[in-house]
């Protein structure tokens, strides 16, 4: 079957799907998710299709958080939320990259990150975007060649950073010409205007991520004074127009209780927001060694994982771990189901890793994929045994040293070079993951002592999820 034919078939499924939850009753969102798996033979689209259908009927959670979208979002937005990415991105789009993948002996990353500028309004503490001018923005016909290519890969959601994603007003026109795809930019919320609100809902292709550090005290001591009312207005703006919409949070040793506390989740389902994605504080900004008390500890990153858990099972809204969800995910995702283009071209195998061998001034994102760089990164993957020390920079630091040695990468920013050259820093990094394996260790002992002592239903239970969670997954 041709690409275009494929497109087209799956385009009237998708076109039917959304007809069919407009209605918004039982039977039809029923209906929708048995459309779904009639219309694929992929078994893995099934099997996620699948779970989600089971637990809308039987968590009333899921079902209110299901109906709460259907409810509330603006028909457009909606529309394009099924269409480009459940359908271009997870069912054309897995098919896409996979044949492409195997075209070109590489894998095609699952999403793809870009930073069109790095220049910022605000001064965040432990953030790497300072300092930047306009003359390192990326222009437009750079984006747009970009963008085409993740296209033509398959790629179809793409993730917008910075910087201060709004701040490039091209950007919008980006988003206009590519209405098949799916973009989600992370935003500081200081520019929004009623103008921008109406311009993302009438795209709908849009669905931003508000940065939060917690309510006003935390993220204004963060972010400077005001922020925290910016980001009120612009979640009421959109929230006024049915525009989809979530919040990140950077946990740290200041605000980890605040924004995992079941109150601060009320406000954001109050204010609209439909998720929350955590990811705990990178020492990567201006004074690495400095910020890195920060951190959170070994039992403050337990705590957070403990805590999204919770938020899951108890409240009509989605959570994600960045860290802690790692064992869903096989470890470590950089260079293998995501990567980051900065606003000089350099290509990075992850947000946080600021170190790369290639760079996309003369040559195609694929060849970039296609690197030695890349391939070693995704065959050292998983990391670790366990899969909750997924990362290679503050749980296995080794391994950054040991792949930027070997294959001659050049830091991006600074303070990455500290990260391989600066003793200091080394011997924290090393005694931070130390700490975190002695902790898991314990943990895991106690989960088997438990587990065997008391023996009941419930803690076996509880000691088998623990263990496959921590299983070493090929």
């Amino acid at each position: 079957m041709s690409d275009l034919l494929e497109m087209k078939i799956k385009s009237n499924v998708l076109k039917l799907a959304t007809q069919i939850i407009k209605k918004q009753d039982e039977n039809s969102i029923n209906n929708f998710f048995k459309l779904a798996m009639k219309s694929t033979k992929n078994h893995e689209i099934n099997g996620y299709v699948s779970k989600v259908h089971e637990f809308y009927n039987k968590d009333e959670h899921v079902k209110t958080y299901i109906h709460n979208i259907l409810k509330d979002t603006d028909r457009n937005c909606l529309d394009k939320f099924v269409t480009n990415f459940l359908g271009n991105h997870n069912w054309y789009g897995m098919s896409k990259r996979d044949e492409v993948g195997e075209l070109n002996d590489t894998k095609i990353p699952y999403t793809a990150l870009i930073s069109p500028s790095m220049r910022c309004n605000l001064s965040c503490s432990g953030c790497y975007s300072a300092d930047y001018s306009m003359k390192d923005d990326l222009d437009f016909n750079k984006v747009d060649e970009l963008v085409s290519e993740m296209r033509s890969l398959g790629i179809y959601w793409v993730i917008i950073l910075g910087g201060e994603p709004f701040f490039n007003d091209y950007m919008l026109d980006i988003y206009a010409k590519y209405d098949d795809m799916y973009f989600t930019p992370f935003t500081n919320g200081t520019l929004f205007t009623e103008q921008l609100a109406d311009q993302l809902k009438n795209l709908g292709n849009v669905m931003p991520m508000f940065s939060l550090e917690g309510y006003e005290d935390e993220t204004d001591s963060r972010r400077g004074p005001g922020t925290y009312q910016a980001v009120m207005n612009g979640m009421e703006l959109l929230s006024d127009r049915g525009v989809l919409y979530g919040v990140s949070s950077a946990t740290s040793k200041g605000n980890l209780e605040t924004v995992t506390s079941s109150e601060f989740i009320d406000t954001l389902i109050e204010k609209g927001s439909k998720m929350n994605w955590y990811f705990m504080f990178m020492p990567v900004g201006e004074t690495p060694v400095e910020d890195m008390s920060y951190m959170l500890s070994p039992e403050e990153r337990m705590y957070l994982g403990k805590r999204v858990n919770d938020i899951r099972v108890s409240k009509s809204y989605f959570a994600i771990d960045f860290f802690n969800d790692a064992p869903y995910v096989n470890g470590c995702i950089a260079g293998r189901e995501y990567f980051h283009i900065n606003s000089k071209l350099d290509l990075e195998p992850c947000i946080f890793s600021h170190f790369a061998t290639d760079n996309l001034k003369n040559k195609t994102l694929l060849e970039g994929l296609q690197s030695s760089f890349f391939s070693g990164i995704r065959s050292k993957q998983p990391y670790n045994d366990n899969l909750l020390m997924p990362c290679m920079m503050i749980d296995n630091p080794h391994v950054i040293r040991d792949i930027v040695n070997e294959y001659n990468a050049y830091p991006t920013h600074s303070s990455a070079e500290l990260m391989i050259t600066d003793q200091v820093f080394m011997d924290k990094l090393d005694d931070h993951a130390e700490a975190y394996q002695r902790m898991l260790d314990l943990e895991s002992k106690n989960k088997r002592i438990v587990g065997r002592v008391c023996g009941n239903e419930a803690d076996d239970k509880e000691c088998e999820i623990f263990e496959a969670n921590n299983k070493k997954v090929r």
